[in-house]
């Protein structure tokens, strides 16, 4: 499987598939660091949560009105934070045995991991400000 990253610096839309360890995606235009956000299931989680940098994992639902606040959040995290930071977004409705491993009882839930280390928890839409706090913070 591989998701379509889009080059903050340039535009360009580069397909990727792998991130060799220690690697973040780099644009293959103009070489920027890429917002790292792609779409987790199931049955990529455990490789999604692994990377060198903080990874957000975002359990979420097309039908769930505060996930559709947080997910811009995200897309702005993931862009001012390219080459440091992965969102993964999890559609819980596609994909139930992930949130059902990280005892995910609410939507939106973001955790995060480091080093493929949970290390926090955060339940509910925030503001952007209180969101990049947590992710410093842990």
């Amino acid at each position: 499987m591989s998701d379509v990253l889009t080059c903050a610096a340039c535009g360009a839309k580069n397909r990727v598939t792998t991130v060799p360890a220690g690697q973040v995606p780099g644009c293959a235009r103009c070489g920027a660091s890429l917002p790292w956000l792609i779409n987790g299931t199931d049955a990529t989680f455990a490789g999604d949560v692994q990377a060198d940098v903080p990874v957000v994992v975002d359990f979420w639902a097309p039908w769930c009105g505060p996930c559709r606040v947080i997910g811009p959040v995200l897309e702005d995290l993931a862009r001012e934070r390219a080459g440091k930071l992965k969102v993964v977004k999890v559609n819980v409705d596609e994909h139930p045995r992930a949130p059902g491993d990280h005892a995910v009882q609410g939507i939106p839930t973001l955790l995060l991991f480091r080093g493929g280390k949970l290390v926090g928890r955060q339940v509910g839409a925030v503001p952007k400000a209180t969101l990049s706090a947590w992710i410093d913070a842990n």
